[in-house]
């Protein structure tokens, strides 16, 4: 008896003290809240967009178009190089910290394959009608040399850290590569930290939090698991994952990124299959919602060009992180010596990522009914994954929802592995080497909280810090936009017209000389 009035007097204790507690903390997140949307507004507006776009325009210029001239060439040692050259899928040695090519891409993949490629796609169409998805195309066509710029500075800058492990990244290139130019030295440091704090940040809300947060809110709603019980289960798993370090994150990575694409790829191409008499009105809705042009109803496709090129970007940017300067981080572990061939990997990531997953999303759900083609309407209230489970419903029935469900929760899941990493690089450039094992017990632990907890703001926060690092990251590329260049023209030159100039692999020469021994 006395025991159930303790309790009762405590619980009514505890409740109030959280009420007093969120009435003395409102005005201070009504502050975050308006804030935070200011800063928002600017990254992921017309100058964020505008300069990710820049960005990617000038580096296609820089390098004549790299993705265009030398298309075959960059798809045979990719895709093309993962069946016929063993070298790029064979672990390194027990003793080499560094991982494989293939392993280095399916890591980058599994952060950057993620809600955003269902989700996502979802909101841009709802948000900026049919038309999104061509200005999707080009901010991923162009994307490719951002992110392919961004990683062979990543591999000429990077350095091996006290355990022998490579450690590259936007910090490094910005630190050493821009740092280095005359009077650059304190603007190059700044920067790096400036980073490597916007991505730790980021690493706990979009690269963790939100991803499981969908993951459980999937589960209860597809197959009724409490969130507690889901979080318990991402803890465990996590845990051996993660505090494993980088080569177990890669072990699980090649194996799941592969399964979960496949999967997901044969049934939206079923969608695709089932539909496709209605491609033809799916193309010219994407095309004239584009550019706003009239339907034969007098209609104006979709919301007009501006809303459809603002969520077309948005959307491409979140999916592929090209210009974010996160995926540089794993792809510099890689064992490969060559920038350029590391490079090569980048382009396949935003081609696999966006114009691949995210188009047959894309697909799925304007060839399914869900949206007047003539107007760009939307025909059902459903919003977000329900959506693309509505369009995977008009073919598998029930079992649909569930499909995407799953889905989810291996892009979500895979999302959260990737970014461990990334988090764990910055932390290390912060504070060293010797503390990520703190990095990595704290990303574990707020998994359970990312499930649990409704997170709102936290939602919003992590958008914005995800944006920070896009602009001290390509104030970084475009600054080295010439060694970018330097260094792609000696691959040329000596790939394709048999130069016996000397390659041109680091930036320090201590690593360049070893590299050379190790050809």
């Amino acid at each position: 008896m006395i025991y159930c009035i303790w309790r009762r007097d405590l619980s009514m204790l505890l409740s109030k003290t959280l009420t007093n507690l969120n009435t003395a903390l409102e005005p201070a997140l009504d502050a975050i809240t308006n804030i935070n949307g200011i800063v928002n507004d600017f990254v992921w507006g017309t100058f964020g967009i505008g300069l990710l776009l820049a960005a990617g325009i000038l580096m296609t210029l820089v390098n004549r178009g790299f993705q265009f001239t030398h298309i075959r060439h960059w798809f045979k040692n990719t895709i093309g190089a993962i069946f016929a050259d063993k070298h790029v899928t064979k672990h390194t040695e027990k003793d080499d910290k560094s991982i494989s090519q293939f392993q280095s891409l399916c890591t980058a993949l599994a952060a950057t394959i993620g809600t955003g490629n269902i989700v996502g796609i979802a909101t841009a169409i709802i948000s900026g009608g049919p038309g999104a998805i061509f200005w999707m195309w080009v901010m991923a066509i162009f994307g490719m040399m951002t992110n392919y710029s961004e990683n062979v500075l990543g591999i000429y800058y990077r350095r091996k850290n006290t355990n022998g492990e490579w450690s590259g990244g936007s910090m490094y290139y910005l630190r050493d590569g821009l740092g280095s130019k005359k009077g650059c030295k304190q603007i190059g440091i700044i920067l790096a930290v400036l980073f490597s704090c916007f991505c730790l940040l980021a690493s706990f809300g979009i690269g963790n939090m939100s991803q499981v947060n969908s993951i459980a809110g999937n589960m209860k709603s597809a197959f009724n698991v409490p969130t507690r019980i889901t979080g318990i289960a991402i803890v465990i798993i996590s845990a051996f994952v993660i505090l494993g370090g980088l080569k177990r994150v890669a072990a699980v990575t090649e194996k799941l990124v592969p399964v979960m694409a496949i999967l997901y790829i044969v049934g939206a191409l079923i969608i695709c299959i089932s539909n496709i008499d209605q491609f033809s009105a799916v193309f010219n809705a994407i095309f004239k919602g584009a550019f706003a042009i009239k339907a034969a109803g007098g209609g104006v496709i979709g919301y007009g060009v501006s809303r459809a090129i603002t969520w077309g970007f948005k959307r491409g940017a979140f999916s592929n992180e090209a210009g974010l300067g996160s995926s540089v981080m794993v792809h510099s572990s890689s064992n490969i010596k060559e920038p350029v061939r590391q490079g090569m990997w980048s382009i396949f990531e935003v081609f696999a990522d966006t114009i691949v997953v995210c188009t047959l999303t894309a697909f799925c759900i304007l060839s399914s009914g869900l949206v007047d083609l003539e107007t760009g309407q939307m025909l059902t209230d459903v919003e977000g994954s329900g959506l693309v489970g509505q369009a995977f419903a008009g073919i598998f029935g029930p079992i649909g929802p569930k499909f995407i469900a799953i889905a989810i929760l291996l892009f979500a899941y895979s999302t959260v592995l990737g970014w461990s990493h990334y988090g764990a690089k910055a932390f290390e450039f912060l504070f060293g080497v010797k503390t990520t094992v703190i990095y990595k017990i704290i990303f574990v632990i707020m998994t359970y909280f990312g499930c649990t907890a409704s997170l709102g703001l936290a939602w919003d926060l992590s958008d914005t810090f995800n944006g920070l690092m896009m602009i001290p990251n390509l104030i970084g590329v475009l600054a080295l936009s010439g060694t970018v260049r330097k260094i792609t023209n000696n691959y040329i030159r000596r790939t394709f017209h048999g130069s016996k100039e000397e390659p041109m692999y680091s930036a320090f020469e201590d690593i360049q000389r070893e590299q050379l021994r190790n050809r």
